[in-house]
Order: C-alpha cells, then structure tokens, then sequence
C-alpha cells in the first residue's frame, strides 16, 4: 500500500468526495462519498443510497461502481480510480475487486468494518491468483489521504453524530495498530499480466459479464 502518493488531481477528487459525504449525511443518509475517474476525468459519483432506495446494498461505492459500469458500457473499471471519503467497508471492496478498479484512495480508515484495515480483501491476492480470468492484481491503495480534512467535514456536518462515532472508533485518521503496510500485489510477471489484461476484457468478459 502506498503510504502517501498523490497530487493536485488527487486533492480535487478528494476534496469533492468529502463535500459528497456531507451531503449523503444531509440526505439521511450514513455520510460517504465517492468518485470514479479515468484518464484524470470524473465518470461517476455518488452518495449512500440505503434509506432513499430501501436497500442495504446501496453503499455509495456500489452506486458509482454501477453508474460508471453503465456509462463506460463494461464491466471492467480497470483503467479507474475510486476515491472514496471512508475506507470501503467489505461488501464495497470485494465489489471493487471484481470490476478490477485498479487504483483506490480513501481517506478516513474503518477499523470495524473496513475492506483493508479489518478484513484484507483490497489487497488480497488468492482470488486473483486462483481466479486471473477475474480478478486483476490488487489495485494500488493510498489509505487515510486527507483523512483530517474528511474529519473536519463531518464533524462540521453533524457533531453529535462524529462524537459518537469517534467514541466508537468506527472512523479514525491514524492507520489501526494491527494494518500492515503492504505493496500493491504483484502478478507472477509483468508479462503475464499484459496477457491476462486484454483477456479479461475481450475475451473472459464476454462470458455472464456483458
């Protein structure tokens, strides 16, 4: 995982998925927001969805997974990046890891229900290994990238509410004691990854996935 890398494209995104939490949580929604971009353009973004579309499955990084899926006309997410306010909890990362989004930067860390720090499936590699017609390499994660900033935003969102969840410690800035600092995963080779690549999208895809 990287430690720190970003740079003016990263602090936009961010910024706006920040301001997007924000607004989930001034919709009723649990406050989290989301963007997926490719080639330095925004192709999605989005809010939690639970309480307006009555389905717990309506995380807002679910929502713009879909949408983005819908207006690139694939499954495949693998050339995106996903900037999300929170660490994506289980159920959002295995979601990432099947569209393949190959970078993820996140901000405040989930040390109860996150995908990375609680239960590592961002950066598993069995699936991708077992499974290299599916699942890419793990994605390049950059985890708590301006998780002060998002802090800040929800505490000012809802204060009652951040105190809360602070005392719970469902959201922190620092990494939790027990996440590991990882590498991205690494294909077996670069050149079998430049194989499997292209197959995964014109070939495997073709199957149950268009």
């Amino acid at each position: 995982m990287e430690k720190i890398s970003f740079n003016q494209h990263d602090r936009a995104m961010m910024a706006r998925a920040i301001a997007l939490s924000k607004q989930s949580g001034a919709a009723g929604e649990y406050p989290y927001g989301v963007l997926i971009c490719r080639g330095g353009e925004v192709v999605a973004e989005a809010i939690n969805r639970v309480k307006h579309d009555c389905d717990v499955t309506r995380h807002a990084e679910v929502v713009a997974m879909s949408a983005a899926q819908k207006a690139l006309g694939r499954t495949s997410l693998d050339d995106c990046v996903i900037y999300a306010s929170a660490e994506p909890c289980v159920l959002c990362s295995y979601a990432i890891r099947e569209s393949r989004i190959g970078r993820v930067v996140y901000a405040l860390h989930s040390p109860h229900m996150g995908g990375l720090s609680k239960w590592n499936v961002l950066m598993d590699e069995g699936i991708s290994r077992t499974m290299p017609e599916v699942f890419a390499p793990p994605p390049t994660v950059v985890a708590g990238f301006m998780a002060l900033e998002a802090e800040r935003a929800l505490f000012e969102w809802n204060r009652l509410v951040w105190i809360a969840m602070k005392k719970r410690g469902l959201f922190v800035t620092e990494a939790p004691g027990s996440m590991k600092t990882q590498e991205p995963g690494l294909p077996r080779s670069l050149q079998a990854e430049l194989l499997w690549a292209p197959l995964r999208r014109n070939f495997f895809d073709r199957f149950g996935r268009r």
